[in-house]
């Protein structure tokens, strides 16, 4: 598992194992653990009139995308939104 000791969440926004589109937000990979930031596409959130200010990791469900540790493709659960990422993103 990887530790949340010197992560830089907006470079790991960036990488492109990360994904292109979606919410950004910290997730656990089911298969080993690791805690990466991940871009959840919109069909995660729960209810999908969502208001990106108040979106909480509760309201997402779990995902697929790619585990680079695991390689392949595994689920993931989302842990936190970045709001502070999405702001940015924004523009904000």
């Amino acid at each position: 598992m990887s530790s949340d000791v010197d992560r830089d969440l907006a470079a790991e926004l960036e990488t492109p194992e990360a994904g292109q589109a979606g919410i950004p937000v910290d997730a656990v990979c089911v298969g080993c653990g690791r805690t990466r930031v991940k871009r959840a596409g919109f069909e995660a959130v729960k209810p999908s009139d969502f208001d990106p200010e108040t979106l909480e990791a509760a309201d997402l469900t779990s995902f697929k995308h790619v585990c680079h540790r695991c390689q392949s493709g595994t689920w993931w659960n989302p842990v936190a939104v970045l709001t502070g990422l999405l702001e940015s993103e924004r523009g904000e």
